[in-house]
């Protein structure tokens, strides 16, 4: 049997405890990442932080700040965030901080590449005072930007949702999402929502729990609901014939919000769905693939 001298023996068990050590500082490290990890123009982003359940953790990306929140894993945080339909592609960096406990903060960046993602052009005809509103029209669409604004810049300062997000009504979805929009051969927008063929009186329900913030009849909306699932993040029901709630009501996943319809600016009947997290309006159908079973 080989005795190792007392010498050797302590730097073994200097080394052991070197390495013991290492792993647990790298366990305990914190480490960021993005689902979808493929990032375009349009996509909304979960992003997970790693860091100890007693650390603050606050962010910054494509110059909105994140703001994170435990999940059901008390080691991971959380934020839903996403990259404008807009958005340039290229290079962009998340910035991360985590504080813990005792004070000490690690910061963390993350080179994010955005890509492009293609979207097709349409032509549709609607009425004129929809392209070239009169002045009394005008009057009431800039007064309907005023109080959207103010909707959207008092989201609640902690998350209503709770899960994945449904599918808003029992209809065929279209791939509308970021069409170049020729309206009576004028080109007046982006399409910033999704499209479902729902016919005249389809419900229309709540695609996760949140709070109505807006119900009622706009200019271009028509019969509109808008719904805050909290931290920034909307979900914005469009062209409804009937409104079945009330501002300040708090709704939950598959709650009735009103029948689909043909109001506003539209060429026929159906639901226009959009998503919206801060100033970024984002693919709805990429919100329903993300699996947020998991997390809250």
């Amino acid at each position: 049997m080989r005795i190792l001298r007392s010498g050797a023996w302590l730097c073994s068990c200097a080394l052991l405890a070197a390495a013991a050590f290492s792993n647990a500082a790298h366990a305990h490290r914190p480490a960021v990442t993005l689902d979808p990890a493929v990032v375009e123009a349009g996509s909304p982003e979960l992003i997970r932080v790693t860091a100890p359940a007693s650390a603050a953790v606050a962010g910054e990306w494509l110059g909105q700040k994140l703001v994170f929140f435990r999940g059901h894993n008390p080691h991971a945080w959380y934020a839903l965030a996403g990259v404008d339909v807009k958005a340039a592609v290229g290079p962009s960096t998340l910035r991360v901080a985590v504080r813990r406990a005792n004070g000490r903060t690690s910061s963390l960046r993350r080179s994010v590449a955005i890509g492009e993602a293609h979207y097709r052009t349409e032509t549709l005809s609607v009425a004129p005072k929809f392209v070239s509103p009169a002045p009394e029209q005008l009057k009431r669409i800039l007064a309907e930007i005023t109080l959207k604004k103010s909707i959207f810049a008092a989201s609640a300062p902690a998350p209503l949702w709770s899960g994945d997000f449904r599918a808003p009504v029992d209809a065929p979805p279209t791939d509308s999402f970021g069409t170049r929009r020729v309206f009576n051969g004028q080109l007046a927008s982006v399409h910033e929502g999704m499209d479902f063929l729902a016919p005249v009186g389809t419900p229309v329900r709540a695609s996760n729990d949140g709070v109505v913030v807006l119900a009622r009849p706009l200019f271009f909306e028509g019969n509109c609901v808008i719904l805050d699932h909290g931290l920034g993040l909307y979900t914005i029901s469009m062209h409804l014939s009937r409104i079945d709630v009330q501002e300040g009501e708090r709704v939950h996943t598959g709650d009735r919000i009103g029948l689909s319809g043909a109001t506003g600016r539209v060429t026929g009947p159906h639901l226009h769905w959009a998503v919206r997290w801060e100033n970024t309006h984002l693919d709805p159908a990429k919100l329903l693939r993300l699996h947020l079973g998991g997390v809250r």
